[in-house]
């Protein structure tokens, strides 16, 4: 059987950002219609690879071909005139233009050429919502989206373009696992209508589920292409990091849990839960499932004291806690790690160092002044122990990946020295070998006696983690499962209605 013809092809692409490389003579070649997956550990040079067929990035040196032709991709203009279309990992709209706005975006429907007819453009978003399987009010603004709800209207966008070829960086990072079924789905459509994609993903399922063959990159070189049955966990990790799977994953060991450390009573809040009661004891790790909108990121910020209008009661190690009270609840040793990092969890233009250490600034002081060596040790310590890596620990973190944004996001709250931490997707858009060592600071953490609210869509994670399950639905708490208990299936069932469980207390 003949070699398919390259369709596109990466020739020797080198690219630097302020000195540093993020691609080192790349080469590389996808074929036409083929789902060509793309992984590395974060700083592996992936998303900047497909910033670079996308027009966002010029490369240094090398060349980029499209059909056998080289292409000049200076802008994503002129990405788009080559057919190419993207759907970004760091989501970027105009947050209070609608969302019939957003997808209409540069190629408004006009009336008599001159007024914008918002009718066409409504019915235009709503039909590039339904091509995925989505139904969304498109007259509200981006800002009064979720995160996972921003991420279809993305997804929608791209796909919505026509485009010969997508590049997909990260799209299931915020999405529920219904969701991204639906994404499955459609690429298979897409693959079915020969369109050409690029799958850059740190979850190996997901990739090995979608693409025919996938590529490795390592510290911005390329390491090597495997067709899909050759690719197996091990084998793609051995490219990755340079060591088996097996030696890298740490064992996830549980311990009892100690004294009840947060007490939630009847917390509700119009339009987003209602009576919802739980507990957690020092040292569990309680996991939250739930669809996307069900409630469970919305509960977190209650109990961090985000939400003013919530009511019922919270007590923390037996003490109340007064609710819409920040300050209070950091007091009382709590901890947020929010969904979206860039938003809630970090100021992109500051310095790692400064975001480090913004939650505890009141312990960095001597005689009324920040103590900069104490400051300038603490953030070296723990950004050595999360592997962050970063030009230097003053660098803005907007230049920094995803995943070590992350990273920066979650070590000030360990250095802060939480007693309860809530993490709401912690490992969203973080590769394999971050991924590992979030789970071991997690379990870690809760073997100190931390007690941990782990918030997640990936039910793996929440399996391999959690002490127990609750489960969320349409804004309620619909069930309880032990660690006995929990399974794929049983998570699912519940999330979805299929059968009822005892709602915990």
């Amino acid at each position: 059987m003949p070699m398919p013809e390259p369709f596109i092809e990466y020739r020797l692409i080198t690219k630097t950002f302020a000195g540093v490389t993020a691609l080192d003579n790349v080469s590389f070649s996808i074929n036409r219609g083929e789902c060509h997956g793309l992984m590395g550990e974060n700083g592996a040079g992936k998303s900047t690879l497909g910033k670079v067929l996308a027009g966002i990035h010029r490369p240094d040196s090398g060349t980029v071909l499209i059909g056998g032709k080289v292409q000049s991709l200076n802008s994503p203009a002129d990405a788009a005139k080559a057919g190419v279309g993207m759907v970004h990992q760091e989501l970027a709209f105009c947050p209070d233009l609608s969302v019939a706005e957003n997808l209409s975006m540069g190629q408004y429907p006009k009336k008599w050429g001159v007024v914008v007819d918002r009718a066409a453009m409504q019915r235009r978003a709503e039909e590039l919502l339904a091509r995925i399987g989505v139904s969304l009010d498109v007259c509200q603004t981006m800002r009064s989206l979720s995160t996972a709800q921003e991420q279809l209207v993305q997804i929608a966008s791209a796909v919505g373009t026509g485009a010969e070829i997508l590049v997909f960086d990260e799209p299931t990072s915020s999405l529920s696992q219904v969701d991204a079924e639906r994404l499955f789905t459609l690429i298979d459509q897409l693959k079915a209508r020969g369109v050409t994609m690029i799958y850059v993903s740190h979850r190996m399922p997901e990739v090995f589920r979608l693409c025919d063959r996938l590529t490795v990159l390592r510290d911005g070189k390329y390491v090597g292409t495997l067709d899909r049955a050759q690719a197996t966990q091990d084998a793609v990790v051995r490219l990755m990091i340079g060591r088996s799977m097996e030696a890298y994953f740490p064992q996830h060991l549980s311990t009892e849990p100690g004294k009840p450390m947060l007490s939630v009573s009847n917390l509700s809040s119009g339009g987003k839960f209602r009576d919802v009661s739980f507990g957690v004891r020092a040292g569990e790790i309680v996991g939250f499932a739930g669809l996307v909108g069900a409630g469970r990121s919305e509960i977190a910020k209650a109990i961090f004291g985000l939400d003013a209008r919530a009511t019922g009661s919270v007590s923390v190690e037996g003490k109340p806690l007064p609710l819409g009270d920040i300050r209070q609840a950091m007091r009382r040793g709590i901890g947020l790690l929010p969904e979206d990092r860039k938003r809630e969890g970090l100021v992109l233009m500051m310095g790692g160092r400064q975001n480090f250490s913004m939650a505890m600034l009141p312990r960095m002081r001597r005689m009324g002044m920040i103590d900069r060596p104490k400051e300038r040790r603490l953030t070296q310590e723990y950004f050595d122990k999360l592997r962050v890596k970063t030009p230097s620990i003053d660098a803005p973190v907007a230049g920094l990946s995803g995943g070590n944004q992350q990273k920066v996001a979650l070590a000030k709250w360990l250095g802060r020295g939480a007693k309860l931490l809530i993490v709401d997707e912690p490992t969203r858009g973080v590769d394999v070998g971050a991924k590992a060592a979030i789970h071991g600071l997690i379990d870690e953490l809760a073997r100190q006696g931390v007690a941990i609210i782990l918030i997640s869509s990936e039910l793996p994670e929440l399996l391999n983690l959690s002490t127990r399950v609750l489960v969320m639905r349409e804004g309620r708490l619909v069930g309880e499962l032990s660690r006995e208990q929990i399974t794929q299936e049983s998570v699912l069932r519940l999330m979805a209605g299929v059968e009822s469980a005892s709602t915990a207390a």
